[in-house]
This record gives C-alpha cells, structure tokens and sequence, in this order.
C-alpha cells in the first residue's frame, strides 16, 4: 500500500493519481491494438448525421478502465467483503458488456446483445449481490429516505440453509436492488452518446460516492470510488471530442453496477438517484419518447436519449457535454446534501 495509513484521505487521493496514471499509460496502447484489430464502433444509421464519422473508432475503453481500477484496489485497499462485492459486481456487469461489445463489433451493427439477454445477466448479478450483500455484510433491507423516514423491505423474507448456514432471501429488497442496479446501469449506457458524455458526469458522481463511503467509515470502498474518478480522469484524456476511443458497454454497464454497488453498501440507496439525476433523466427520456410514440404516434423530444434532442436543435456536442456535466455535478451536490439527513 502506498502512502501513509495514518492518512486515510491522502491514500484516497493517491488512488485517483495511480488510476489515471495507469490508464493514461495503457490506453495508447490498447488504442493501437484496436485500430490493428479493426474493431471500432458502429453507430446508429438513424442517429445525428455528424456523428456517422465516429463510424470506427475503437471502443471497449472500459477494459483499460476496469483493469486500473482492479489494479490500484490491488495495491491501494484492504479487501474486505464489501470491497469484494463491489469490485465482483462492477467486473461481472462490465463483462456482460464486453459480451455486448463483441457481439456487437462482430455483427457490424450497433445493437449486440438482447435486452432479454443483457436483462437475464443483471438479474442473476444483482440477485447474487444483494444475498451476499445482506448474509455476509450486514446491509440492512430497509431503505433509508432523507428526514429519518425508512422503508422495510426484509418483511418477505425466506430463510434457507445452505450447509450449515442459514441464508437469508429478502425478497422485495432483492426486488429492489435489481431494479436499482439494472437501471443505473441501462442510464449510464442510455448516457453514453456523446464524446465524454457518461465519463464526465460519472467522474463527477464517483467523486461524490467516494466521500459519502469515506464518511461512512468505508475507507477501502473510498478507495474504490476514487480509483474509478481518477481512471476516468485518464479516460477522458482520449474521449474528449473527438475522441480517440469510446468505453463500450463494457465501460457503461460497469460504471453503473459500481454506482449502485456502492449505494447499496453504504446505505444511500435513494440519495443515489438524487446523485444520480441526470442518468436518471436521460433513461426517462427514452422511457417517454417510447410511451409516446407508441400511444399516440407522437414524439415528445426530437430524438431520444434527451442529449441527441438538444444537438437536432442546434447545441455543439461539447456544448452540450459540458453543460450535461454542470448539471450531473448539480445534481450530485444535492444527493450529497440529502446524505447527511439520513445521519
């Protein structure tokens, strides 16, 4: 471990530093890889003309940033169970996504999995998260609102053995989770659009995460947090516009499995969504521009998620990230703020 135990928020700081500098280090390379190998993006035929020359560019960046995260927790945190949860939620979600990736590159098209599929995988990754999270970390079911108010999710609960432990199956908190992980994933990737879009606003929430698990008394998820801010740091190096290399689902699908692996452990289940709201809103987006259409024939935005409505009427793309990134740091702020109520 680098830096001084005695120093907890230096060893926190230190592993944003050894992140970026891990993926500013590999990413050129994986980049080259990339380009040899002819795997690039495909981009969708009815989306913005002006990104159909993003047609190409190497993707699946969430493997270099996975890999730093991985790295720097090797070398920066104690793993400890609620570590061990995390990092196997964001690795498992994210290896889902580099499914969808592959599929995706290999069929030269710019869906790969089925939403069936990929919704098969989230739930048996959230289900398995949230039993050990519950059994083996001591989470309780009950979710906390601001202002001292909690709802008990444990009261459907089945109790089994397996050996010669019991296990306890909180269903409705199962429930729950699943909804929790599975949609902050599927909004991260919904966010996903644009060059430095998602690692910009998750950057900024992470940051956040990171302080919320440190005053929580989570050192170690801390560090996990700000290990995965200072690899986007080092991401976003290469995927401002025009960017060099996009994430990939593999980059996506894990950043939101991280986010709610985090809310889970620490407790903040729904400030999270609050943190989370500008994710929030684009999946919303999407959600409304489909019920519309489908009800009444009519589109509420000029294009779904909501960042390609403000580039049909006119904003830049870096107009537009840049003012998605004031917003999701709004946001975050407020869901940080919400945190010390349920003190």
């Amino acid at each position: 471990m680098f830096g001084n135990p005695s120093y907890p928020t230096y060893q926190i700081f230190l592993a944003a530093v050894i992140a970026a500098a891990i993926v500013l280090v590999l990413m050129p390379l994986f980049i080259r890889l990339m380009r040899h190998e002819g795997i690039g993006q495909q981009v969708r035929a009815d989306g913005p003309q002006r990104h159909l020359v993003k047609q190409g560019t190497p993707t699946m960046g969430g493997v270099v940033i996975l890999a730093a995260v991985l790295i720097t927790c090797a070398v920066q945190a104690h793993w400890t169970m609620d570590l061990v949860l995390a990092v196997l939620a964001t690795y498992l979600t994210g290896s889902l996504g580099l499914l969808d990736d592959i599929e995706s590159v290999a069929h030269k098209r710019s869906l790969g999995l089925t939403p069936s599929q990929k919704m098969v995988g989230l739930i048996a990754i959230s289900v398995a998260f949230c039993v050990l999270a519950v059994n083996f970390c001591g989470v309780s079911p009950q979710v906390a609102f601001p202002g001292g108010a909690a709802l008990d999710l444990g009261v459907l609960a089945t109790t089994v053995k397996v050996g010669a432990t019991a296990v306890r199956l909180p269903w409705l908190y199962m429930f729950f989770v699943f909804l929790l992980m599975a949609g902050l994933s599927n909004a991260v990737n919904l966010t996903d659009g644009l060059d430095g879009l998602a690692g910009g606003c998750t950057l900024v929430v992470m940051l956040i995460m990171g302080m919320v698990a440190f005053s929580y008394g989570e050192r170690n998820l801390a560090i996990f947090a700000a290990a995965i801010s200072g690899a986007l740091v080092g991401f976003l190096w290469y995927n401002c516009y025009p960017a060099s290399i996009f994430m990939g689902d593999t980059g996506s699908l894990a950043l939101g499995a991280a986010f709610a692996s985090l809310a889970v452990l620490t407790k903040t289940e729904i400030c999270s969504l609050v943190m989370g709201g500008l994710f929030i809103v684009e999946a919303l987006s999407v959600i409304i521009q489909v019920v519309s259409f489908k009800t009444t024939g009519k589109r509420v935005f000029l294009m779904a998620p909501i960042h390609h409505h403000f580039e049909k009427k006119g904003w830049s793309e870096t107009k537009v990230v840049i003012r998605f990134w004031i917003v999701s740091a709004a946001f975050a702020v407020l869901g940080f703020a919400l945190y010390f109520q349920l003190r």
